[in-house]
């Protein structure tokens, strides 16, 4: 196995990973090495690297922008991803059950099950394992990018201070090859392959991780005097109930009228073009996942 750290992911819960890989990971199962990344994307090539070199597994240790830099790397090869979260929405850890305590994490790599998901192209190069988003999704995922501080409060932050600005744009959708296209005016919309952004909230609320689907969400913007009705929906999973969003599966997905360019790809905003494909591969990512049928504290070894 081979450990691929951001050092400067999410709240600084990775900093200790050594020591708790000496003391949680069954060494009599894995032999392995720990990387740490230097800058934006060298995950991609550490991962690259390693499937190159022979390893089994590349652990990604960080948050969805870490993971997601990983399984750039991984593409097309049969090398395992594993996660321990460390960062700060940690979509695709929650989705998968994976608990949040980065000591438990490792243990649960101990007891894991291989098992394998859907990922989403984009623009047949960016690879998705969670979720995309354009419009204010995009938006404020493009100045976390750049903003100092991480966390939810920075992130909140962020979403208050721009709300008020954003405006809606037009988008148009075309699903699956059909003419007739679904043309929308939205807030945001996001192309989801996992439930949820992160922090608990559920925007995808039906997506399942290898269903060969993506769920798309599509979003008006919501008055301020609707979000203490809509917020408890999103926490509880029943985010399709709002008068404020709209619903659609689909394998493919082109996107025209992202006038900005900018996408949400696992978190992290990336420049991408004004007009988008996705496209599901089911069942296209290997990854260890957390066997549920085992108690979520285990014995270390």
């Amino acid at each position: 196995m081979l450990v691929v750290v951001n050092p400067f992911s999410g709240v600084g819960r990775q900093k200790r990973i050594e020591t708790l890989l000496r003391a949680n990971l069954n060494h009599d199962l894995y032999d392995y090495e720990v990387r740490y990344t230097e800058y934006i994307h060298h995950g991609t090539l550490i991962a690259r690297q390693a499937v190159d070199q022979g390893f089994d597994i590349v652990t990604a240790v960080g948050g969805d922008g870490s993971v997601n830099d990983v399984i750039q790397g991984l593409k097309d090869s049969p090398v395992i991803l594993g996660i321990v979260p460390c960062g700060s929405g940690n979509g695709l850890a929650r989705c998968m059950k994976i608990p949040l305590i980065p000591a438990l994490a490792i243990r649960i790599l101990n007891h894991s099950k291989v098992t394998s998901i859907d990922t989403i192209v984009l623009n047949d190069r960016y690879l998705i394992a969670s979720i995309a988003g354009v419009g204010f999704d995009a938006y404020v995922a493009r100045l976390m990018k750049a903003a100092k501080m991480r966390g939810f409060p920075a992130y909140l932050n962020l979403i208050l201070r721009e709300y008020p600005s954003y405006q809606s744009k037009d988008y148009t959708l075309y699903l699956d090859g059909k003419e007739a296209p679904v043309e929308r005016r939205a807030w945001f919309i996001t192309f989801a392959n996992s439930n949820q952004f992160g922090y608990n909230v559920a925007v995808a609320p039906r997506a399942k991780l290898d269903d060969g689907l993506i769920d798309i969400s599509i979003v008006d913007k919501i008055p301020v005097e609707h979000v203490p009705i809509t917020g408890p929906l999103v926490y509880a999973n029943l985010f399709e109930l709002s008068q404020h969003v709209e619903m659609f599966r689909a394998r493919e997905i082109v996107v025209t009228g992202n006038v900005d360019k900018w996408v949400n790809i696992d978190g992290e905003g990336e420049n991408v073009g004004r007009e988008l494909r996705f496209v599901n591969h089911h069942q296209s990512l290997r990854v260890l996942a957390r066997d549920t049928s085992r108690p979520l504290i285990i014995r270390k070894h």
